[in-house]
């Protein structure tokens, strides 16, 4: 009969609690290497959505920065040529972003002041609600890239700590199966050790959680 002494029940009994331990924070942090691998594809969803929406506002702020430019250059010509009625018509279809930016102008005197802005597009008036939308969600975008880069990491993080937890249940294991006290003692401080500075290591991390 096998008799089995104080020390290898002490060692025994670890080794238990250290399997149990290892078991469950392996699958947690498994549980949340996945939930941030999904935090991640979010953001990457949401970044794709509020790019193609920033390059559908752009064309519309290119477009109406075109029909600006058009309408001016047609305008400039007919008061150069000094045909008043059509220098009228082209003034009065001008956009109504444009005109303040006009006015201003105007205001200059750019046909006898030299210091003029050169058009109303150089002016602190020309302002387009268009752009200004497509450069928030810009901002946006770059928000979403960055949270799922980070969500990326931490799901890298925690699949690190999976291995580490699992490395550390394979020396819980394997100490019960030696035989030298001297050896399961030493594999199964390693594993405590393992296992104790992941848990440290992961407690700083955030996790998520879903009901």
């Amino acid at each position: 009969m096998t008799v089995t002494t104080p020390a290898e029940r002490r060692l025994e009994l670890v080794s238990t609690v250290l399997l149990a331990l290892a078991t469950v924070a392996t699958a947690w942090a498994a549980y949340q290497s996945r939930q941030w691998t999904g935090e991640q594809a979010q953001g990457y969803s949401h970044a794709t959505a509020t790019r193609i929406a920033v390059n559908r506002v752009s064309a519309v702020a290119n477009r109406q920065v075109q029909i600006d430019v058009a309408t001016f250059i047609q305008w400039v010509d007919a008061h150069e040529q000094r045909r008043t009625g059509l220098a009228a018509f082209y003034r009065a279809r001008f956009r109504d972003e444009f005109k303040p930016a006009f006015a201003a102008w105007l205001a200059t005197k750019p046909f006898e002041n030299a210091d003029a802005p050169p058009t109303p597009f150089a002016t602190r008036q020309y302002r387009l609600r268009a752009s200004k939308e497509a450069d928030r969600l810009e901002v946006t975008a770059a928000a979403g890239s960055d949270q799922a880069q980070k969500a990326n990491q931490r799901a890298d993080n925690y699949m690190l700590a999976v291995v580490l937890f699992a490395s550390s249940l394979f020396f819980a294991g394997i100490s019960t199966k030696l035989q030298g006290m001297r050896a399961r003692s030493g594999i199964l401080v390693l594993g405590c050790l393992l296992f104790l500075g992941t848990a440290i290591w992961i407690s700083t991390f955030p996790a998520r959680l879903t009901i």
